[in-house]
C-alpha cells in the first residue's frame, strides 16, 4: 500500500498548499463501507464533504444522505431527476439563458451508471483507510498550473485538454471525469459548491486519478527543485 501521508506531505510542501489533498473513493454496490469514516449526521453534498475533508474530517456520505440530487445522479447513486434532465432545474437557477441550453449541458455530462454507487468516503489523503479512486486538490490557480503539466506533459510532452461546466464542479469535473477518463481535470468551481461550501473565491479544484497520483507527485517534486521557485521569485 502506498504511504498516503508521505505523498500528501510531499505535494503540500512542494506546492505550498493551504489544505490537504482529499482522497475520494466511490463505494460500489456489493462493497462494504470501510471502518474509520464518520457517517454524516445530516444531508450533505459531495462538494461540502470535500471541503470538510480537506480540513481534517474523514466522512462517509451514504447515498440516502447525499443532499444534492444532481450530484447523486452523477456519482451513480440515484437516477437522474426529470427536472434536471429537462433543464428546468438549472434554468431556474439562472445559469442558462434557456431551459434547452441547460438540458444540453446535462445530456453531455459524464456520469457513473445509476445504481452503481452506494456511498462516497472522503478524508485527508494522509488519513485514507482505503485506496482512493481520485485525489482532489483545492488550491490556487498557480498551484493547479504545476499539477497539470506534472501529471500530463512532464514525461511525454504535448498539450492538455480539460473539460468543465458551469455546474457540478466537485462531482463531475473533479471526481467522475478523472475516474472515468483517467486524466487530470480541473474546475473553476460552480454555482452549487460556491453557494453551499466554504471554497474561497480565489480557489479551484483539481482532480487527479489515483493511478496517476504518485508519478504526479514525483514530477512536482522535481519541478520544486527548479522551475517552481524560479517562477515565484520576483524580479
Amino acid at each position: 500500500m502506498s504511504n498516503y501521508a508521505e505523498l500528501s506531505k510531499k505535494l503540500m510542501d512542494a506546492l505550498g498548499l493551504r489544505t490537504e489533498p482529499v482522497a475520494v473513493t466511490l463505494i460500489k454496490k456489493g462493497q462494504s463501507i470501510p471502518e474509520g469514516y464518520n457517517t454524516v449526521e445530516g444531508p450533505t453534498r459531495h462538494c461540502q464533504s470535500i471541503m470538510r475533508a480537506r480540513k481534517g474530517e474523514s466522512l462517509c456520505v451514504p447515498m440516502e444522505k447525499n443532499a444534492c440530487p444532481v450530484g447523486a445522479s452523477a456519482l451513480g447513486e440515484t437516477p437522474l431527476p426529470e427536472k434536471v434532465r429537462s433543464g428546468e432545474f438549472h434554468f431556474n437557477m439562472g445559469m442558462y439563458e434557456s431551459q434547452g441550453a441547460a438540458a444540453v449541458t446535462i445530456s453531455v455530462r459524464p456520469a457513473m451508471p445509476a445504481g452503481s454507487t452506494i456511498a462516497t468516503v472522503v478524508s485527508p489523503l494522509s488519513q485514507a483507510r482505503i485506496e482512493p479512486d481520485v485525489v482532489i486538490v483545492v488550491g490556487l490557480p498557480e498551484q493547479a498550473f504545476w499539477i497539470i503539466p506534472a501529471a500530463q506533459t512532464f514525461e511525454k510532452g504535448g498539450r492538455v485538454t480539460v473539460e468543465m461546466a458551469a455546474v457540478q464542479a466537485a462531482c463531475v469535473d473533479s471526481t467522475v471525469i478523472p475516474i472515468d477518463k483517467k486524466h487530470v481535470n480541473i474546475s473553476l468551481g460552480c454555482f452549487g459548491c460556491r453557494k453551499t461550501s466554504d471554497i474561497q473565491p480565489e480557489e479551484m479544484l483539481i482532480g487527479i486519478p489515483w493511478s496517476m497520483f504518485e508519478k504526479t507527485v514525483e514530477a512536482v517534486e522535481k519541478m520544486a527543485q527548479g522551475p517552481i521557485p524560479k517562477s515565484r521569485a520576483k524580479a
